[in-house]
């Protein structure tokens, strides 16, 4: 949190929230989880220091300098009411910890009092005086009648408040545990809603009118038990031990005092020094298990103090940052500070047990405490059922079986801040005795073998079996194990006398942890946020694969799968660590194990995985759920059917009880075991609309429509699925659920829209005639009649047209039609003269055209300016002629396109339905009053006299009732004629019989490439450069194309070849594909690309020869043609594609590099060419040329007399692995005399922008660094920085020269 000071902190005592309240005046609320503000509180004026959380109610409490203590409600998110009484700055507020029996608050302030405040009736109960300078802070004891409070007049006081608690109560006994009725919330909110905004110690009634006595000496009600007395300056804060009578203070003498307490004294046990600056806050662990206290400085540090020893054993520090306040958590181990830039949330030690999840089936071995415990699950005749489970099965509860003690190594010698062990393993490999390696963090790594027999499960561990490690050690075999060197990060394999019998160098020097490799002889390597699947006997990396922030690694039972479990994400893979899936979580995944029960379903392909609140499972295919809430973290140790075994924070088994039915479901569902789905469909509870979007999603929807019966999402399942009948069935029941509703008549019509264009996707006209009849879509439905050829209804339209007079819609059908009558009388009655006679004499109607040639000149038209006009006409090309509708090809019958394929998946669901149909599930619509509607091939929807009862001459009639019959005309009435139907069947037979029907029409390749691929190479190869130039600006941000002209050009001839033909014809075109070794793919294509890997291999390589050879206007050309050619080759495999990406670093790298030196060349400024050199020295260069770099970096500040930049740059040249070699053997001696030179002088001439042991990235614009931390802007394809002062944001990048900066896209895609 980057914000103002801190100078409160409160946790909430049950959500995960912490709120710090800032000098600022701001209060603000966060989720410490995932490190976000929830909200913010700004009524305070001027800083804000105290802050507290009610236990039960959503209250806060917050004081500070405007000398207002205000209480607020974070549900509603204002505040309810300000308490008024202090005159001075308000240092500490708090609710009492019983609050539902005593609604007090305490606060502290520079009045020099304390002030204790009834938040219900909203005044003040009692004022303590005392202290004669500021009071600092203030606190309830936990559990007794007591109050400390610190000053800065260097005194410690306690209070006893069991008169006041008394006088609340109405108890006259002296047990402080009496309480009064419990408020109810609703009460208290009536309370708050009643009362006014605003309350002050002066406010009315018995308990606020207090005399002006009360006001400045105080009360007797709370009266002064010890005044403590022993700090040489004033005192900033004092807090009770949560169970024990020892009291911990904190003042400017830079001192922590102990004081201890007796029924009638109080006395210092002992003094913790170490601060160097005031101490500003401390306080008691809130484990009592614990005795550790914990205090902060303004000397910038938090320190860790052991009671018991009365030493401090831990100390944190930041850089610039004074610490003002700490916090803790009353029931976890979580700690808060706040400093000058803002606040940490942190643990003193790992919560987590050190556990295996490999080791002998129906064990798990674990630490609790200093003792290793070995867990078998089954050996006993309890059994135990998880009270929040959906199951009543029971399951059986192991026992612990101890196995030895672990001796405590390293300088931490305390409980509780980091001394315990962190991995455990077991040796899989021997199964005659035990051996386990117990991990820890201390002093940097260290490992303990333990050695045990399975028969009697005692510990033997013999002296010397100890060492030193970094991360994990693991075995390799039955008698050897693996650790890696702290220092020479080797590997170190060790036999089981601890003694070395091998090293091995690991394939590079950055690797930060080992793993086990899944079987004998292999190790999985961590380095920068890789993982290598690395043979130690071959000394080869078999495989790699990508694991961000890893922090174990977690085997199936059977070896066959591994899951790399990341802070926020899983990476599923098998045993050669080829990627399954990956998966990524907004909070941190805390464990995870796989399934190895019986069920052949989930077994060793589940994974299941916690986090703080929920567990969760990911498959190997990618599907993710919840499978339950946690309401603590636990640890998962195993997985078998419905059963989670798990360990606590205590590191005590606990059984829960979780549903695996949807994840088995989907295991289904990917495995096409579709008996199996329709069983668990009518036997299980699965959530409905997350099931069907998963079908959905995965391509499934007949599935889902197998068992959906609720009509909106049947009717758009029946239309994914591409089934018409299913979805008129589906159609219908939703027409007649929206008007029984009430609903707007429009769904309706955008329902029976839809199923129209499914239909006529498929060329069901019939189908699609009734969807246009029922949304009076008349414009569509007279198209449809034209080019079916259906002219008797196409004339209804016309009558339909007439009646509802609209010429437009009767011009139109007559058009169609090719009615020239019935277009002159429209012209006519809609008062176009000269038109209806220009068409009339036209098509020769002379009756008309004289009829109408009267009209004209009694109207005063000129007709012979028409005339003339008509034989301009008729003598030019525009000479008119009658339009006639065209003869269709078929006629009444649906048209011959594909038929939808139905999957086999549907026809095994039925069957299975068959066998379980005793088990069928209760339907939720059995759409009764649903009409049927058969959509077969040989159906014709006609209706001869449907329209027959409309009088068209009825020139009287109004327009109202023909628009109310409309519908009915549209509707179910028109009814197939028997007659016709059985025609129409025999005209298919005979058709079938005797004569050709066309084969369905296939696709040419190039018009398959488009949608088969998203990459950029396969549709330039299609002839699409539009879309492809699409895909290269949203993937890559793609924008000057003229550099890739070339390249994109190759794409397009590269994919085709012709073949010559016979004489006088044509070549013919032959599309070369790259997926056709096993058979043709069909419309499954895709092409060949011109470039592929071995191409770029060989452009890099030109690039690494131009600049060893000085030639560097080559190299950057040679590595510009790469990252021109990156975006159009498509790979293989995921290695390639990993090596792809690599190869964008390389070229951005070395043009970065060449750019570096040809800026050198034009520079003449000693300082800034000495900058120039240097940062050349931070490109990711091959050894070689680094070396080539360093040397010339280091001649030129040494000419310069930047000696302290020389010796830097001499000191990282003799670290080279080359300057060993003989051929270097002159340089290496040149290079000593020139460090030696330099730590001699030991100064710079020049002021350098260059910080050597700070990391920064170079901007590609001014040629500058950019230190870790600053602002950066970068391309997304490239990735080249830009400092936001480049001015370089939306612009191309100086590097690619093709792509723009800043653009937020997905990246490259390679094809994998």
């Amino acid at each position: 949190s980057k914000s103002a000071r801190v100078k409160g902190l409160a946790f909430h005592p049950h959500r995960p929230w912490v709120c710090a309240t800032l000098h600022n005046g701001t209060m603000q609320l966060w989720d410490y989880r995932v490190g976000t503000i929830i909200d913010r509180f700004e009524e305070h004026e001027g800083p804000v220091r105290g802050v507290d959380f009610h236990i039960a109610l959503p209250l806060i409490v917050s004081g500070g300098d405007d000398y207002k203590v205000k209480v607020w409600d974070y549900k509603l998110r204002r505040c309810l009411f300000t308490l008024l009484g202090h005159l001075d700055y308000i240092r500490t507020v708090q609710f009492h910890p019983q609050p539902m029996s005593f609604p007090w608050i305490l606060s502290a302030s520079d009045d020099q009092t304390l002030r204790l405040w009834n938040y219900e009736t909203r005044t003040c109960l009692s004022v303590l005086t005392g202290h004669n300078h500021y009071v600092m802070c203030a606190s309830f004891h936990p559990s007794e009648d007591l109050i400390v409070s610190a000053s800065l007049d260097q005194t410690v006081r306690v209070w006893d408040a069991t008169g006041l608690r008394k006088k609340h109560t109405g108890d006259t006994s002296s047990s402080s545990s009496a309480a009064r009725p419990k408020m109810t919330m609703s009460g208290f909110g009536a309370s708050l809603l009643n009362g006014s905004a605003t309350s002050s110690s002066a406010g009315g009634g018995p308990s606020a009118a207090m005399s002006v006595q009360a006001e400045l000496f105080g009360t007797n009600d709370v009266i002064v038990k010890y005044v403590l007395e022993g700090h040489d300056r004033g005192v900033n804060w004092a807090a009770f031990h949560p169970t024990l009578p020892l009291i911990v203070s904190a003042a400017d003498d830079r001192q922590v005092k102990l004081w201890r307490m007796s029924e009638t004294k109080a006395w210092e046990v002992d003094t913790l020094r170490g601060h160097t600056n005031n101490v500003s806050c401390c306080l008691f662990h809130p484990n009592p298990k614990l005795e550790l206290v914990i205090s902060n400085s303004e000397d910038r540090s938090i320190r860790v103090w052991d009671v018991s020893k009365r030493v401090g054993v831990q100390t944190f520090r930041r850089e610039s940052d004074r610490f003002w306040i700490l916090a803790a958590h009353k029931t976890q181990n979580l700690l808060a500070a706040g400093h000058d830039s803002g606040m940490i949330v942190f643990k003193l030690e790992r919560e987590r047990p050190a556990y295996t999840t490999l080791c002998p089936r129906g064990k798990c071995y674990f630490v609790r405490g200093r003792e290793l415990f070995c867990h078998e699950y089954s050996n006993s005749n309890t059994t135990t059922t998880s009270r929040a489970s959906s199951s009543s099965a029971p399951v059986l509860q192991g026992h612990d079986i101890p196995i030895t003690t672990l001796r405590r190594t390293g300088a931490i010698q305390t409980d509780g801040i980091g001394g315990a062990p962190r991995f455990l393993y077991y040796n899989m490999h021997n199964p005659s005795e035990g051996n386990i390696l117990v991990c820890s963090d201390v002093d940097g790594g260290s490992y303990e073998l333990v050695t045990f027999a399975h028969s009697t499960g005692g510990g033997s561990i013999t002296d010397g079996k100890r060492g030193s490690c970094l991360g994990p050690a693991v075995f390799l075999g039955l008698n050897r194990f693996a650790i890696l060197d702290r220092s020479s990060r080797q590997i170190v394999i060790k036999n089981m006398q601890n003694e070395t019998t091998k090293k091995v160098a690991p394939p590079t020097n950055t690797v930060e942890a080992i793993y086990d490799g899944g079987t004998s002889g292999r190790l999985l390597l961590l380095a920068e946020d890789r993982v290598y699947l690395f043979e130690v006997q071959s000394r080869r990396v078999l495989a790699e694969i990508a694991a961000p922030k890893l922090k174990a690694v977690l085997w199936s039972p059977d070896m066959s799968k591994v899951a790399l479990m990341c802070k926020y994400g899983i990476v599923l893979a098998d045993r050669q660590l080829t990627q399954l899936c990956s998966m990524t979580d907004t909070v941190r995944i805390k464990s995870g194990a796989w399934d190895c029960g019986s069920s052949p379903e989930t077994s060793n392909t589940l994974f299941v995985y916690t986090t703080s609140n929920h567990a969760k499972y990911v498959l190997p295919s990618g599907d993710g759920g919840t499978l339950r809430a946690l309401d603590n973290p636990i640890y998962v140790t195993q997985v078998v059917g419905d059963a989670l075994y798990a360990l606590d924070r205590e590191s005590r088994m606990r059984i829960i009880a979780i549903d695996t039915t949807e994840a088995k479901f989907k295991l289904a569902v990917e495995m096409q075991k579709y008996s199996l789905v329709m069983e668990m469909v009518q036997h299980s509870r699965l959530c409905g609309k997350a099931i069907v979007g998963y079908l959905q999603s995965k391509g499934f929807p007949e599935v889902a429509l197998h068992f959906v019966r609720e009509p909106r999402t049947r009717f758009q399942l029946a239309l994914a699925c591409g089934d018409i009948e299913t979805g008129m069935e589906a159609a219908f029941a939703l027409e007649q659920q929206l008007e029984a509703s009430g609903s707007d008549p429009m769904a309706a019509r955008e329902v029976w829209s839809e199923l129209g264009q499914c239909a006529l996707s498929q060329g069901n006209h019939q189908v699609v005639e009734m969807s246009y009849q029922r949304t009076k879509d008349l414009d569509r439905l007279s198209f449809l009649y034209l080019v079916t050829g259906d002219n008797e209804k196409l004339r209804k339209m016309l009558k339909i047209a007439s009646l509802r007079g609209d010429p437009m819609a009767r011009y139109h059908t007559s058009l169609l039609l090719g009615d020239v009558e019935e277009r002159v009388k429209v012209l006519e009655e809609s008062g176009n003269w000269s038109l209806a006679y220009l068409c009339a004499k036209t098509h020769g109607l002379q009756e008309e055209v004289e009829r109408l040639k009267v009209a004209l000149e009694t109207n005063g038209v000129n007709v012979e300016d028409l005339d003339q006009k008509l034989e301009e006409m008729d003598n030019g090309k525009r000479k008119g002629c009658l339009l006639q509708p065209p003869t269709p090809i078929l006629r009444g019958d649906n048209w011959p396109t594909l038929a939808v394929e139905k999957k086999h998946s549907l026809a095994e669901m039925k069957a299975a339905e068959k066998r379980n149909a005793a088990h069928r599930p209760v339907v939720v619509d059995d759409y009764r009053n649903v009409p049927e509607v058969s959509v077969g091939v040989e159906e014709k929807f006609a209706d001869d006299d449907a329209l027959g009862d409309l009088d068209v001459d009825d020139g009287d009639a109004g327009w109202g009732e023909e628009d109310d019959d409309l519908m009915d005309d549209f509707g179910e009435d028109f009814a197939p004629a028997a007659d016709e139907k059985a025609h129409d069947m025999m005209a298919m037979q005979q058709l079938d019989d005797s004569g050709f029907q066309f084969p369905p029409a296939g696709r040419p390749p190039a018009s398959c490439w488009v949608s088969n691929s998203s990459h950029a190479a396969d549709h330039l190869a299609a002839g699409s450069a539009a879309s492809a130039m699409q895909l290269l600006n949203r993937q890559i941000a793609a924008s000057n194309f003229f550099v890739l002209k070339k390249d994109m050009v190759g794409c397009y001839l590269g994919s085709t070849c012709s073949l010559p033909g016979i004489p006088g014809s044509a070549s013919i075109p032959l599309f070369l594909l790259r997926n056709d070794a096993a058979g043709h793919p069909g419309s499954d294509s895709l092409p060949r690309v011109f470039a592929k890997m071995k191409h770029l291999k060989e452009g890099v390589r030109m690039g690494y020869r131009y600049f060893e050879a000085g030639k560097f206007n080559d190299s950057k050309d040679a590595f510009l043609a790469v990252l021109h050619k990156i975006p159009l080759v498509v790979v293989d495999n995921r290695a390639e594609a990993n090596e792809i990406k690599e190869m964008l670093d390389v070229c951005r790298e070395y043009i970065t590099a060449v750019r570096l030196k040809a800026a050198m060349s034009d520079c003449t400024d000693p300082t800034r060419m000495t900058e120039l050199s240097a940062y050349l020295t931070h490109c990711n260069l091959q050894p070689a040329h680094l070396l080539l770099a360093l040397r010339s970096a280091m001649g030129t500040a040494f000419k310069h007399k930047n000696f302290i930049a020389a010796a830097g740059f001499a000191q990282r040249l003799l670290e080279l692995p080359d300057m060993t070699s003989e051929r270097n053997a002159e340089l290496r001696v040149k290079v000593t005399k020139v460090l030696k030179k330099s730590e001699q002088m030991a100064r710079n001439e020049n002021t350098l922008n260059y910080k050597e042991n700070t990391s920064f990235v170079i901007d590609c614009k001014n040629m500058t660094p950019i230190y870790s931390g600053e602002d950066c802007i970068r391309t997304s394809y490239s990735g080249s920085s830009y400092s936001p002062a480049s001015n370089m944001e939306h612009k191309i990048d100086l590097t690619d020269m093709f792509c723009k900066v800043g653009e937020k896209t997905l990246g490259l895609v390679t094809g994998v």
